[in-house]
C-alpha cells in the first residue's frame, strides 16, 4: 500500500501550464527609426534637411550603431538619401512612390471590402461607427494629427475585423509616402471630404453592398492624386522630378 504520490499531481499540474512565448519588446533602432519616420510624415524634417548620425545620437542620448540602423530602414524606404563621405538628406517626395503605394493600397483594401461585406457584424459596425465619430469630434477640436490617427485606424479596424490583419501590416509601411501627403493637406475641408467618404464606405459595408462598397474605397484612395497636384503647386521644392508617376494615374 504506498501513500499518496505528491510528485505525480506536480507533475500533471507543470504539465497543464501553457508556454509563454517573449514579448518583442521595441529596440532602440526601433524607437530611434518611429522619432525620424514621424517628424519625416509631418514635415518637423521637411525634404532637403541634412541629418548626421553623430547630431542624432548627440540629441537622442545613444550611441551611433542604433542611428546607423534606423538610417538604412528610412533610406530602404526612400525617405533617406544617404550619400557616402556627404551628411545625410531627408529624401524630396517622390510622386511615383505616392502613386504606387495608392496602386498597391488600392488593390488590397478594395478586395478586403469585399470580405468585409461578407462576414462585418452588427458590433463591428457599432465599432467603426465610434472611429467616425470621433473624427468628426477631432474636426470640432482642430485635432489634425488625432483625426489622422483614428482615420488610420478605420482603415486598420476594417482589414482586422474581417479577418485579414495580415493586410494591414502589408500595407503599414508602403502608405508611408501617402502620408507625408495626407499630413501636409490636412485641413477642416480635407478632414470633412474624408469622413464623409468614410461614411460612404461603412453605409455600403452595412448593406453588404460588396461593389458599392469596393468602388467607394476606390474613390476615397484616388483623391491622392488631387492633393498631390495642390501640395506640388505650394510647395514645388519639395518635390523630386522623377516622371514616373504618370503611368500609374
Amino acid at each position: 500500500m504506498g501513500g499518496f504520490d505528491t510528485s505525480r499531481v506536480a507533475e500533471t499540474k507543470t504539465a497543464a501550464l501553457i508556454r509563454l512565448e517573449p514579448v518583442a519588446r521595441p529596440t532602440v533602432a526601433d524607437q530611434i527609426y518611429d522619432v525620424l519616420q514621424r517628424r519625416i510624415l509631418t514635415l518637423d524634417l521637411p525634404p532637403g534637411t541634412k541629418l548626421s548620425e553623430a547630431e542624432v545620437s548627440a540629441q537622442l542620448g545613444v550611441s551611433r550603431q542604433p542611428v546607423r540602423e534606423a538610417f538604412k530602414r528610412l533610406a530602404a524606404q526612400g525617405f533617406l538619401l544617404i550619400r557616402p563621405q556627404r551628411s545625410t538628406m531627408v529624401s524630396y517626395i517622390s510622386e511615383a512612390a505616392i502613386l504606387k503605394a495608392r496602386f498597391v493600397r488600392t488593390a488590397l483594401e478594395t478586395q478586403t471590402c469585399r470580405e468585409a461585406c461578407a462576414v462585418l457584424k452588427p458590433a463591428d459596425f457599432t465599432a467603426l461607427s465610434v472611429l467616425i465619430d470621433g473624427q468628426a469630434q477631432a474636426i470640432d477640436d482642430g485635432d489634425r494629427e488625432g483625426f489622422h490617427a483614428l482615420d488610420e485606424q478605420f482603415h486598420r479596424e476594417i482589414c482586422a475585423r474581417s479577418g485579414v490583419g495580415f493586410v494591414w501590416d502589408m500595407i503599414h509601411d508602403c502608405k508611408a509616402h501617402m502620408d507625408r501627403i495626407r499630413l501636409l493637406s490636412l485641413n477642416s475641408k480635407s478632414q470633412k471630404r474624408a469622413l464623409a467618404e468614410h461614411v460612404v464606405i461603412l453605409e455600403a459595408l452595412m448593406t453588404q453592398d460588396t461593389e458599392g462598397a469596393a468602388a467607394a474605397m476606390t474613390q476615397h484612395l484616388a483623391r491622392i492624386t488631387d492633393l498631390i497636384g495642390e501640395i506640388k503647386a505650394e510647395n514645388h521644392a519639395w518635390f523630386t522630378d522623377d516622371g514616373l508617376g504618370r503611368a500609374l494615374r
